[in-house]
């Protein structure tokens, strides 16, 4: 058998820029981790920019121009802007996806055909939000479809996604059309989450048999920035750092901390919620509220090595997801919540990968909707950071573990 020094994957992102989606940042961590573990990396990515990482060679995709396909996209592009009209609307229920969408494929797939001298032992595919882009391009590239290993971080398309995620984007039953060929056409299908393994071989049953669980990575950064201004490490702080998509209120849980600074007198000079990302779907109503709440704080963003920052630094680390039976997502942010080593506040459904991973026993869980529990354990986490000196921890070494480039060895170990 080979060593693993020899084991050579050649991965197709479509971005490595941790600054623009949490799935980019889970894909840089998952490359990382896999150079760490051994494994000779080669990185082709559609970021548009040249990136580089350390000790790993990375090639960035060139868009094609000048061909119908670009041409078509920008016309597309025109005419949208001109008329005020969505034209994919009409357009993808025919093909599927934009005319944009395809020549990006055709960019990729077009670069992958260009590499002639690396020979991989598996070409896996990372994407990021709804797009998809490298699995299409792979299944354009008949030759590497018996090493292709497709990730699939998120269920695919949006119109199968749990409630409340309940939209069926234009040409959904095309893009069902491509996922069952990637479930049919690639040799391994990666996750990562169990809980979203079983929910998409319920929509596609050729996956079954092809699973792997890659969970998102955890990487140490030693990396020491200057922590924001407005940040008092010496306040009980309660952090929740992402996206506050239309389906994860973040309005119980306010209302619980407003509750909890006025039953309790020290909170209400001690305690402060920040959150941190974009929330263009709650922002009118979230700053009518920060305005009557002086210890909310709310910020569009920062930069990711300032949230890391935070995410160590601050009492409490918020994972909040929507109100829903099922949540089989695992967050991009989850390793590094586990990497603080702070108490998570979770508050989502039971049945989520989240929980599983934290486990039946862990005590801070609460129902998103569910003030009086989630108002219950901000007290609970409040006299806990009273009692030690006005610092709380929380050290999981098996989630390190499970998260950790040594778990993604064995892994990758078993399949080359």
């Amino acid at each position: 058998m080979q060593s693993t020094s020899q084991k050579k994957i050649l991965i197709v992102a479509e971005s490595i820029n941790v600054e623009d989606s949490s799935g980019s940042k889970a894909n840089v961590a998952l490359i990382l981790n896999l150079k760490d573990a051994g494994f000779e990396v080669l990185v082709y990515h559609y970021t548009r920019k040249e990136i580089q990482l350390p000790g790993i060679r990375c090639v960035a995709i060139k868009e094609k121009k000048f061909n119908p396909l670009f041409l078509l996209s920008r016309l597309q592009r025109k005419l949208q802007h001109k008329l005020k009209v969505n034209l994919a609307k009409y357009l993808e229920p025919v093909f599927g996806f934009s005319f944009t969408f395809f020549n990006d494929v055709k960019s990729i797939a077009s670069a992958l055909r260009k590499e002639k001298t690396f020979e991989p032992d598996i070409v896996l595919t990372l994407s990021k939000g709804a797009s998809f882009r490298p699995h299409y391009a792979l299944l354009n590239t008949p030759k590497l479809h018996n090493k292709w290993m497709a990730y699939i971080h998120d269920p695919y398309p949006f119109h199968y996604y749990p409630e409340p995620y309940n939209w069926s984007e234009p040409g959904y039953k095309k893009k069902i059309d491509f996922f069952r060929n990637v479930s049919e056409k690639c040799k391994w299908t990666a996750f990562p989450s169990v809980l979203l393994k079983e929910w998409m071989n319920s929509k596609f049953p050729k996956l079954e048999g092809k699973e792997v669980i890659l969970p998102h990575q955890l990487i140490e950064d030693e990396n020491s920035v200057e922590l924001p201004h407005f940040f008092n490490p010496r306040k009980f702080t309660l952090l929740h750092a992402g996206n506050l998509m239309k389906q994860r209120s973040p309005f119980h849980l306010i209302n619980a901390f407003q509750k909890f600074t006025t039953k309790i007198p020290e909170a209400k000079k001690d305690a402060e919620l920040l959150l941190i990302g974009q929330s263009s779907y709650h922002r009118e109503k979230l700053h009518q509220v920060a305005n009557q709440i002086p210890q909310l704080r709310l910020n569009d963003y920062l930069n990711y090595k300032t949230v890391l920052a935070l995410q160590k630094n601050v009492s409490v680390n918020i994972i909040l997801e929507s109100k829903a039976e099922i949540s089989p997502f695992l967050p991009g942010k989850f390793p590094h919540c586990i990497e603080a080593a702070k108490p998570i506040l979770l508050l989502g459904p039971r049945n989520s990968e989240s929980f599983r991973l934290l486990g039946e026993e862990y005590p801070y869980w609460s129902k998103a909707n569910d003030e009086a529990k989630i108002l219950d354990l901000l007290e609970k986490l409040f006299n806990s950071w009273l009692e030690n000196n006005k610092m709380i921890s929380m050290e999981r070494s098996d989630l390190k573990e499970y998260l950790s480039s040594h778990h993604l060895k064995k892994i990758m170990n078993q399949i080359i």
